[in-house]
């Protein structure tokens, strides 16, 4: 089952948090530091709460939280430059790596694509690390195209 996640399912995404940040620290320790997650369980509790925050979870049979996705909504309204549209940002997906190959990961990317669809949004965007290959290839078989490219010069 997918759903919103509670505040009591903080630990097990905390789990699932270090996992992702594990990835990175392993591809580009000189950005990310090891053994550390993206937020702290008080942050985590504090986004789950909040209206304008989206964190959806999959839970399964035995109430074991097996995946997340983090999103957030960007509006452009007005701009000068950007056309009037609604943007679903994911900022996180994670399947925990004992459940991969279940699909898992594919209906937590189905569910969000449809919460977009029925918030009205004309796309749903991600930034991915080069160094996470996997992810990589997931998205692109999710059907996700490459939209810009972040380059850098390391000194």
């Amino acid at each position: 089952m997918i759903r919103k996640a509670k505040k009591t399912d903080a630990d097990a995404i905390m789990g699932l948090l270090f996992q992702v940040a594990s990835v990175h620290n392993e591809g580009r320790p000189d950005i990310f530091k090891p053994n550390t997650t993206k937020y702290t369980k008080s942050e985590l509790e504090k986004m789950i709460e909040d209206e304008e925050k989206i964190v959806f979870v999959y839970e399964d049979e035995n109430s074991d939280i097996l995946a997340h996705a983090f999103c957030e909504m960007i509006v452009h309204e007005g701009d000068n430059l950007l056309a009037d549209m609604r943007t679903l940002y994911i900022d996180d997906i994670c399947v925990d790596e004992k459940a991969r190959g279940r699909r898992i990961g594919k209906e937590i990317y189905e569910h969000v694509i449809s919460f977009a669809k029925e918030t009205r949004c004309h796309n749903v965007t991600l930034n991915v690390w080069e160094c996470n290959e996997n992810a990589k290839k997931f998205y692109e078989a999710m059907g996700m195209k490459v939209q810009k490219t972040g380059m850098e010069t390391l000194l």
